[in-house]
């Protein structure tokens, strides 16, 4: 290959190419949106990476081809003027965002999230983020999005040294078939590595590893290399006719995986995701050979040409606006919340292509300048940035509580629960030597799953009585391995299964005269059982739950404790693309679950007692963040120290007072 073949296609503007990216860009957000018949519009990110591999292979190609070398630097700075300047703005106003949108662990996440987003290395981070249990429930992160950014700067950075290697090791007349041969080897690598590392249950890995994404963009610089050919006729009217007919096989393939794709389906790992970047470049062939196919008009329609020029502001800022945009923060849901998401996110595009993108890229911190000045204001720039996120990203500390200690008294605290006693049976005194009555302060134990925890954890001080937790983060009494959290299959913790050994030995050693039994949201997804997933409210299911409910009564009250069930409460974890519900935090769950509870209860109802949790935290019949200003819920779910110090605990500890000393009144219920 020479600076003298000057036959080869051209690979000036293709108004197309930008028609391609709208549709991609398009498809992405509105899979995003959880539009109906777009399961696979996250391949949208497939032919994005399909464009950039034929795009940056092809720069590489023409500029030895015209001046005998590639000058990486140059190519590089490019790169870095073209993308980060952008990127650098979003993360920031994510990140400021953040801080007051976000609950503190959510914040502290996405901390990370940003450093690693600005490092391009999100997909590393995305693979990893979930090693913990805040971070594996947690809401996904509003940066999520930038994996993909990730993986295409790590091709940048590492293509151009390959590119440039080969060129200057092989011979020139080789370099092409070398190339290619290299990128269909590198991309068959690529999906056996995806096909190897997918596992059902967990998909990171797959879908967010440099290594098993590859393919796309490596199938994309085999087209380049292909097309960087020396001087060839132009196709006849056959070959037209058989490029018409690739590229309407490349666009129907395209639009199939688009609509019946799915990111957890086996076969996409398997060779689906080789599928779609092979269709992309099925498109893009006759697009460049053939500039006036019917499918480059097709794709060169004026509004799909605008929409694809601001396709990267459009992906940038589409995910956090629809992070932030949500029925819960705005009060809409379904059409008119994406008619907002949609109209934010346009805008917000429209903005950074006029105001960042292009002014860096052709303005002042442009070709205008000597090379030393925009080197300065960019690492200026990155400066002021990492002081920006350090600051905005860092949770605000905690207030110090001043909360004072409980009294133990059989008044409730709560405000708006004054004069009201829960219904619930009275249990029997607990009749054993060294019982409070004898002389000792009530022991209580709080068993369950995080949101126990999170109330035994943070009670205030409360004189007279003994409290210990032995809940279990991430572990509820349901343990059928297949589980549907937050639309996705997840699975148990380690050693969720083995919950009722770790209850009976905290039962043992601490010797409790009441146990609390608090479970809300693993008892509400939805499980595998008898074949196919149910839920609490499904006979069968139900079935299930009481007979795991009763072990656990059976284990709290082992040591003759008295056992209280404390109601969940409604949730609001997180929501659907579209803004409503997911399963497990719609209220009719929520009912289905304590009215189970109720009646376990009832045939225990010597032993047991149901204190009614969800009025005290959902005073108005239906989820809230704050009650009397005071924000209760930390991430829609758990709740906040100073809800439990200030609302929880007062209502909650006198209640268990009298019950472990034999003095709960029995309550009466409307229309006894």
């Amino acid at each position: 290959m020479s600076s003298a073949d000057t036959g080869r296609v051209s690979f000036g503007y293709r108004p197309a190419l930008d028609g391609l990216r709208a549709l991609a860009v398009t498809a992405v957000v509105l899979y995003h949106a959880g539009i109906t018949g777009l399961g696979g519009g996250f391949l949208g990110v497939d032919t994005f990476f399909v464009l950039s591999g034929f795009l940056i292979t092809s720069l590489l190609l023409t500029e030895r081809l015209a001046h005998g070398r590639i000058d990486l630097p140059r190519f590089w700075i490019r790169r870095a003027r073209r993308l980060l300047p952008a990127l650098l703005v979003m993360v920031v106003a994510t990140v400021v965002a953040g801080r007051w949108l976000l609950d503190p662990d959510a914040l502290g996440l996405l901390r990370t999230d940003a450093w690693a987003a600005l490092a391009y290395l999100a997909n590393w981070r995305m693979i990893f983020r979930g090693t913990g249990y805040v971070a594996a429930t947690a809401a996904p992160s509003p940066l999520q999005h930038t994996w993909s950014l990730g993986i295409e700067e790590q091709f940048y950075l590492i293509w151009p040294l390959v590119v440039a290697g080969l060129i200057g090791w092989v011979a020139a007349r080789h370099t092409r078939t070398v190339l290619v041969v290299l990128c269909g080897a590198g991309a068959i690598a690529s999906q056996l590595a995806c096909g190897l590392v997918f596992q059902p249950d967990d998909i990171a890995r797959a879908y967010y590893g440099t290594d098993t994404r590859a393919q796309a963009l490596l199938i994309g610089a085999a087209l380049a290399a292909v097309l960087t050919r020396p001087a060839a006729p132009s196709p006849g009217r056959r070959g037209r006719l058989a490029l018409g007919v690739l590229g309407a096989a490349g666009a129907a393939a395209t639009g199939l995986l688009w609509h019946f794709g799915a990111d957890q389906a086996a076969w996409l790992y398997r060779g689906g995701l080789t599928a779609a970047a092979l269709g992309t470049a099925l498109m893009i062939l006759p697009v460049m050979i053939v500039p006036g196919a019917f499918l480059a008009r097709l794709l060169g329609f004026a509004p799909l040409v605008w929409l694809g020029r601001i396709s990267y502001g459009v992906y940038l800022w589409h995910w956090p606006l629809f992070s932030y945009l949500t029925a819960d923060s705005t009060g809409l849901s379904r059409w008119p919340l994406l008619a907002l998401r949609l109209a934010a996110t346009l805008a917000a595009a429209v903005l950074s292509y006029h105001l960042i993108e292009m002014p860096i890229r052709h303005g002042v911190l442009g070709r205008s300048l000597p090379r030393r000045v925009p080197v300065a204001v960019a690492a200026a720039t990155v400066a002021v940035t990492a002081v920006v996120i350090a600051y905005a990203a860092t949770p605000p500390p905690a207030p110090v509580t001043t909360a004072a200690p409980v009294v133990i008294t059989t008044v409730p605290a709560a405000p708006h629960l004054a004069n009201r006693r829960v219904v619930a049976p009275r249990p029997a005194p607990i009749d054993r030597p060294g019982r409070p009555g004898a002389g000792r302060e009530p022991r209580v134990i709080f068993l369950g799953d995080s949101v126990s925890w999170v109330i035994g954890t943070y009670l205030p001080a409360h004189p007279g009585m003994w409290t210990s937790v032995r809940a279990i983060q991430g572990c509820g009494i349901a343990t059928l391995p297949d589980i549907l959290q937050l639309g996705t299959r997840h699975t148990n913790y380690p050693g969720c299964t083995s919950w009722q050994k770790r209850w009976q030995r905290g039962v043992a050693e601490d010797q409790p005269d009441v146990a609390v039994i608090e479970l809300n949201r693993w008892e509400l997804m939805d499980r595998r059982y008898q074949g196919r997933y149910q839920h609490v409210g499904d006979p069968a299911y139900d079935r299930y739950l009481t007979a795991q409910l009763d072990r656990a009564i059976d284990i709290a009250g082992s040591r003759g404790a008295a056992v209280v069930l404390l109601t969940a409460a409604y949730t609001h974890r997180a929501e659907k693309p579209d803004g409503s519900l997911y399963p497990e935090d719609q209220p009719g769950r929520v009912d289905a679950w304590n009215r189970l509870l109720r009646a376990t209860a009832a045939r225990h109802r010597d032993s047991v007692t149901v204190l009614d949790l969800n009025p005290v935290v959902c005073p108005d019949g239906k989820f809230t963040w704050k009650i009397d200003g005071r924000r209760v819920r930390s991430d829609g779910l758990h709740y906040t120290p100073a809800a439990v110090q200030r609302i929880i605990a007062p209502w909650l500890l006198p209640e268990l007072a009298a019950i472990a000393n034999g003095t709960y009144p029995r309550a009466t219920a409307p229309g006894d």
